[in-house]
């Protein structure tokens, strides 16, 4: 094994997206600016989670822990609670699958994701069928110390990536690819707070991750050197052939019937193509090849040094 390891690329500026990428549902219909909070405000800091697409389907997919995370605020000097979470622009299914346009060659991505902050905290939603818990408290400075590294963030990391990709389900198996979703940024913002000194009470917290298994991917290239008129034809046209199923502007019906074709893909041609950080790699999958967890990630320390981003 190599031992090469990829996390997501960071960009200098967010792109605009492009007009042919619609959402469904709005993206952080209610949005606003982060508040510059009073240094001295004591600031409640939440977990939070829930099954994803609540809203539509209620707890079906906490029963397969399926779920979503965000992080909740309350300033105890006013009283005002904020809902702070990163999710896809336009939709799961375009964050994990292309579309196929005709006129064009090469698949055409719509997977960008972002922060969304908002005031309120639907405590419905999250005590319901999840979780709606109380990890720290921190200054009003702290607060606003964090608020200035989530844009940096948010301006930097752009792209949603669904899949960590592993040689094994083993414990220290290698990782292969990285997934960069809602409870990443959640894991991320919460690394960001103990390294300004939140201090996070001992509690278990769990996360859903989506797994691929594969040996050593193979690189195969960009979207210029595989589509482009000098590109790679028949690999250009195996690529095509596997994203064909999937069409992201799906119902959930289709998405989940997209899946079962996944694993038609997957599991007797053993093969997965993976669009990561721009480029095409091929993943010679391994048993049991998609798996669903939902595992303990513990909170962070404080760190006894302040570093920066």
């Amino acid at each position: 094994v190599s031992g090469f390891f990829f996390s997501i690329r960071r960009f200098s500026f967010r792109p605009e997206p492009d007009p042919y990428c619609q959402a469904k549902y709005t993206f952080c219909p209610t949005g606003s600016p982060i508040p510059v909070m009073k240094g001295d405000d004591i600031i409640e800091v939440f977990r939070l989670q829930a099954p994803v697409w609540e809203f539509k389907y209620g707890n079906l997919l906490g029963h397969l822990k399926i779920m979503h995370d965000a992080i909740g605020f309350r300033s105890t000097l006013t009283g005002k609670n904020f809902t702070m979470e990163w999710y896809e622009l336009f939709q799961l299914g375009n964050c994990t699958f292309p579309h196929l346009r005709p006129a064009m060659n090469a698949p055409f991505w719509c997977n960008q994701g972002a922060a969304c902050f908002f005031e309120g905290i639907d405590d419905i939603h999250w005590k319901e069928n999840g979780t709606l818990v109380l990890v720290a408290t921190i200054s009003g400075n702290t607060f606003n110390e964090m608020a200035k590294w989530v844009k940096r963030d948010n301006e930097t990391g752009i792209y949603y990536e669904t899949w960590t990709v592993q040689a094994s389900p083993e414990r220290g198996a290698e990782t292969w690819f990285e997934s960069y979703d809602c409870s990443k940024f959640v894991l991320r913002t919460y690394k960001k707070l103990a390294e300004l000194g939140a201090e996070f009470k001992k509690i278990e917290t769990n996360y859903t991750r989506i797994f691929l298994y594969s040996g050593e991917p193979t690189y195969l290239g960009n979207e210029t050197s595989v589509f482009g008129p000098t590109g790679n034809k028949t690999l250009a046209l195996a690529i095509r052939k596997f994203y064909y199923p999937f069409k992201p502007h799906s119902s959930t019906k289709e998405f989940l019937f997209s899946i079962l074709q996944i694993f038609d893909a997957v599991i007797v041609h053993r093969e997965f193509y993976l669009f990561y950080n721009f480029e095409y790699w091929l993943l010679p999958m391994k048993f049991p090849f998609i798996k669903i967890t939902y595992e303990e990630i513990p909170l962070p320390n404080r760190n006894k040094t302040h570093s920066g981003l």
